[in-house]
């Protein structure tokens, strides 16, 4: 079965504020979550690394993690696949592009798709989270 999902970058996600963040934010939505191993709560910080082949044929690797010291007397609650940095930067992504992630049988898969904006447009507003799920 292949599942995919997609999320429009934003410019904290590109790098392009000049934050750092420690990767990028997964919503709590059940259907993105599910397209990602399960993940034990009762563990501090539990994570999973997963290898994405893009259509190049390079395997890159992602860590999926759950930072959840909010229940060990902490404050963050929230999922995040990181160290994207590398593979954001090769392919010269910028804020409005999309990330496109792939499961087929047991094979994890990565591409993008650039919205380049005219030259006449100026910064966009993005709300909410940015994911969605393609054909589930």
């Amino acid at each position: 079965m292949s599942r995919k999902i997609v999320k429009t970058l934003s410019a904290n996600d590109t790098g392009e504020t000049g934050g750092h963040q420690a990767g990028i934010l997964v919503p709590k939505d059940p259907e993105i979550l599910s397209f990602f191993p399960g993940l034990d709560a009762k563990r501090y910080n539990p994570r999973v690394h997963l290898k994405f082949l893009d259509d190049s044929g390079v395997c890159w690797e992602f860590a999926y993690i759950y930072y959840n010291n909010a229940l060990f007397s902490g404050t963050r609650n929230e999922y995040r696949l990181t160290r994207m940095t590398k593979f954001i930067r090769q392919a010269a992504l910028v804020a409005g592009d999309e990330l496109i992630l792939s499961l087929d049988d047991d094979r994890y898969c990565i591409e993008y798709l650039r919205k380049r904006k005219s030259k006449g447009e100026g910064k966009i507003l993005q709300l909410g989270t940015g994911w969605r799920v393609v054909g589930i």
